[in-house]
């Protein structure tokens, strides 16, 4: 595998990880490690580093629904520019032009379903170019960014047997 690779497939999964820790899996040097990292965020290859967080084990309330959007691409421009207007939403996470019967898919996050949908009917309904929409909410997620989240408790009770 490619130097450059597989750096991103380990920082991919803990972008926590040391140079130093870095430059010993790799068996390179931590100055080079260092270098191409740099090198990669420059470029726009690395786009940022995040922290996964379960929600779920907190207090906090928060809705997520994913949202089919279908559209009507603009003339030369296919549907960047519909894409741009929406991803500068502050409440939207993420938005993926896809294939299928949607255009796009949004995917956003409101303290209530009542503050998605309102989202929904007054920001996203309301583009010119947005024909359809199918909103899903989000119950519960088992797995994010290939974290498993839902781990499965352990059955900590003795087996007794006659």
């Amino acid at each position: 595998m490619e130097f450059r690779e597989e750096l991103l497939r380990i920082i991919e999964k803990n972008s926590r990880i040391d140079t130093k820790e870095l430059a010993v899996i790799m068996g390179v040097t931590e100055e080079s490690v260092i270098e191409e990292l740099k090198n990669l965020e420059e470029e726009g290859t690395i786009c940022g580093y995040h922290t996964m967080i379960n929600w779920d084990n907190l207090s906090t309330e928060k809705v997520t629904a994913l949202i089919e959007v279908k559209v009507t691409p603009q003339r030369g421009q296919g549907f960047d520019n519909i894409a741009e207007r929406i991803y500068k939403y502050p409440e939207v996470e993420s938005v993926y032009l896809m294939a299928g019967t949607y255009d796009l898919m949004v995917i956003l996050e409101g303290k209530t379903i009542r503050e998605v949908s309102g989202f929904v009917a007054e920001k996203l309904s309301a583009l010119d170019t947005v024909t359809a929409t199918a909103t899903h909410f989000i119950l519960k997620k088992y797995k994010d960014h290939g974290t498993i989240l839902a781990k499965k408790e352990e059955d900590s009770r003795e087996i007794i047997t006659p």
